[in-house]
C-alpha cells in the first residue's frame, strides 16, 4: 500500500516545444526550438540530438541544426494546449494540481488504491496522456520535488529512499525545474560546482547551519530539496472562507480577451484581501460556472507565494484553456471564483521584510542576505507574533529566509496574558527596580498576586519618580499542575511616571522571586 504522503508527478517532456509544434503545424520528425528573445528555452528531442541546448543563442543553435524551426515563447499557448492533458489526467485520477504547463502533481495514495498498485497507476496515466495526444513520464516519491525529479527519469522511488535516490544526481538538477526553484538558483548551482560539490548528495551532506550561514535563503530551500524534505513546513494554514473572492460576469464571458480582463480584476481583489489578512497564497483554485450550471475547477500549485501578476496569468491561462479546448464549456461563463487552497504567513517563503517588489526592497534583501553570508544565518532575524503570557514570550525571532513559524500558537487562549497595549521596548536584561509605598516601604504581593499596599513611587538606579497611576496587578501562575517542577508565579503591573516629557513616562514591571524588575518601556 502506498504511503499517505507520497506524491505522483506527471511530466510532459519539452512541452513548450510540443505546444509550439502543434500550433505551427510542424511534424514530429522535424527539430523545433522555442526562443525567449534570442536564447533557446526549450527544444525537441530531435533538435537536442543535433546539438541544440537550452541557453544557446539562436545563431549557434541554427549552426548546429540548419533545418531548425524556431518559434517565439508563448506561455498562453503552452497553458491553453496543456489543459487537454490536465483534463485527461483529472478524468483518470481526480485531484490534480498544475505546477506549470507541462507538469502536474497529485496524491499517489488514491491512484494506487484504485488501480491496485503504484506501477499500475503509472501505466494508466501514461495511456490517458497518450489519448490526449501527448507523451508523458511519471514519477512517484515521498516529497513533491523528489517526485518531479523521478518523473524526469520515469522512476518510482522506494518509500523512505528519497535522499538516497537524489544523492547520485548532478548538482545542476536543482536548477532545472523552474516550478521548484527561483531564477537565481542557477547562480547557486554554479557556486556549488566551483566549490567541488558535483552531486546533490554532496550538497545534502552539509548541515543546515552551514548552508544558511554561507549561501543565503534560496540555498536553504535547495538544501531541503536535496535532503528530500517537504517543500513547505506543516505550518501552512487552512485558509479562512472570507479570503475567497467572486466575480459575477455581466455580460457572460465567451472570449479569451474578456477572460484576461476579468482575471486581472479578480487577481487584484484577491491580493488586496490576502494583504489585509497578512497571508500569501501558494495553492490557488480557479472555478468557473457557466450559464447552464456547469462548474469547472482547477488547482494551481506554486513553489513560492503568488504575486498579483502570477495570479492573473494563471487565471488567464486557465480560462483560455477552458474556452478553446475541444470539449468547450456548455455555455458562456457567468461567475468566477478564486479560492486560496493553501496560504502561509506573508513573506514566509521569500526574503521580503516589508512587502513589495520594488528596487529598494530587492536591494535591501540582497544586503541582508550578504550580512547572513558574512556573519551567519542568525545574524538577521525577524520577529514573529507568538503565543505566551509575558511580552517576551509573545515574540519568536526567526532567521531571515526561514519559515516564519512561531514557537507557540498566538490564536490559542493564554490565561493570565498581559493585556494590550504591549510595551514599545522590551528590556531583556530586566534591571532590578524598587516599587515603594508613600512611606518608603517595598510593595509586596500576596500568594494570590494582589498588592498588600498601594504603590506610589518607583526607584530605578539613581532616579526616582512618583506614580501618576498604575494598572494591574496581573498575576500568572505556571506549572501548578506539575509534580516534577515547583509552581512559579509572576505579577505584572503597568505604572505611569510623573516624569519629564523627555524621559520614560510608563514602565511595565514584573514581580518575580520577591524582586521587582523593569520588563518593558512604553513610549
Amino acid at each position: 500500500m502506498a504511503r499517505a504522503d507520497r506524491v505522483l508527478a506527471v511530466w510532459c517532456p519539452d512541452w513548450p516545444a510540443v505546444a509550439a509544434a502543434a500550433v505551427v503545424g510542424v511534424s514530429a520528425d522535424r527539430p523545433i526550438a522555442v526562443l525567449r528573445g534570442s536564447s533557446v528555452v526549450a527544444c525537441s528531442a530531435i533538435a537536442r540530438a543535433d546539438g541544440v541546448r537550452r541557453g544557446m543563442r539562436r545563431r549557434d543553435a541554427q549552426g548546429c541544426c540548419p533545418e531548425l524551426v524556431v518559434v517565439p515563447e508563448d506561455s498562453d499557448r503552452d497553458a491553453r494546449l496543456f489543459e487537454s492533458v490536465v483534463a485527461a489526467v483529472d478524468a483518470t485520477v481526480p485531484g490534480v494540481e498544475v505546477l506549470r504547463p507541462g507538469l502536474i502533481v497529485l496524491g499517489a495514495r488514491g491512484a494506487a488504491r484504485y488501480f491496485g498498485s503504484e506501477e499500475a497507476a503509472v501505466v494508466r496515466l501514461i495511456d490517458a496522456v497518450a489519448v490526449a495526444g501527448a507523451e508523458a513520464q511519471v514519477g512517484i516519491a515521498d516529497a513533491l520535488s523528489t517526485a518531479v525529479f523521478a518523473a524526469r527519469r520515469g522512476a518510482i522511488v522506494v518509500p523512505g529512499e528519497g535522499a538516497r535516490y537524489l544523492a547520485a544526481l548532478p548538482i545542476a538538477e536543482l536548477a532545472v525545474e523552474p516550478s521548484l526553484s527561483a531564477p537565481e538558483r542557477s547562480d547557486l548551482v554554479d557556486l556549488l560546482r566551483r566549490l567541488g560539490l558535483r552531486r546533490i548528495g554532496d550538497f545534502a551532506r552539509l548541515s543546515p547551519a552551514e548552508v544558511a550561514s554561507r549561501f543565503g535563503a534560496d540555498a536553504v530551500l535547495a538544501h531541503r530539496t536535496a535532503r528530500a524534505l517537504p517543500e513547505r513546513p506543516p505550518s501552512a494554514r487552512r485558509p479562512a472562507p472570507e479570503l475567497t473572492v467572486d466575480l459575477d460576469c455581466d455580460p457572460p464571458i465567451d472570449r479569451v480577451d474578456a477572460a484576461a480582463f476579468a482575471g486581472r480584476h479578480l487577481a487584484t481583489r484577491l491580493h488586496a484581501v490576502l494583504a489585509a489578512a497578512g497571508v500569501a497564497c501558494t495553492r490557488l483554485a480557479v472555478t468557473a460556472r457557466t450559464e447552464t450550471g456547469e462548474e469547472l475547477t482547477r488547482i494551481w500549485r506554486c513553489a513560492r507565494p503568488l504575486t498579483p501578476a502570477d495570479t492573473a496569468d494563471r487565471v488567464r491561462w486557465q480560462l483560455d484553456g477552458w474556452l478553446t479546448r475541444r470539449a468547450r464549456p456548455t455555455g458562456p461563463i457567468v461567475a468566477l471564483t478564486l479560492e486560496p487552497v493553501e496560504v502561509v504567513a506573508a513573506g514566509a517563503l521569500q526574503l521580503g521584510l516589508w512587502g513589495g517588489e520594488g528596487e529598494e526592497t530587492e536591494r535591501a534583501r540582497r544586503a541582508l542576505v550578504r550580512v547572513q553570508g558574512l556573519l551567519g544565518g542568525e545574524a538577521v532575524r525577524i520577529g514573529v507574533l507568538s503565543g505566551g503570557r509575558g511580552p517576551a514570550e509573545r515574540i519568536t525571532m526567526i532567521a531571515l529566509g526561514d519559515e516564519l513559524t512561531p514557537a507557540a500558537d498566538p490564536a490559542q487562549p493564554w490565561p493570565g496574558r498581559l493585556p494590550e497595549p504591549a510595551p514599545t521596548l522590551l528590556l531583556l536584561h530586566r534591571p532590578v527596580v524598587q516599587l515603594t509605598t508613600a512611606d518608603g516601604h517595598p510593595v509586596e504581593v500576596t500568594d494570590r498576586g494582589l498588592f498588600l499596599t498601594a504603590p506610589t513611587r518607583l526607584r530605578w538606579g539613581r532616579k526616582e519618580w512618583s506614580l501618576l497611576g498604575w494598572a494591574g496587578p496581573w498575576p500568572v501562575t505556571e506549572r501548578w499542575w506539575s509534580t516534577a517542577e515547583p509552581a512559579t508565579m509572576a505579577v505584572r503591573v503597568q505604572v505611569q511616571l510623573d516624569a519629564d516629557p523627555t524621559e520614560i513616562r510608563a514602565v511595565l514591571l514584573v514581580h518575580d522571586a520577591a524582586v521587582w524588575h523593569a520588563e518593558g518601556v512604553y513610549e
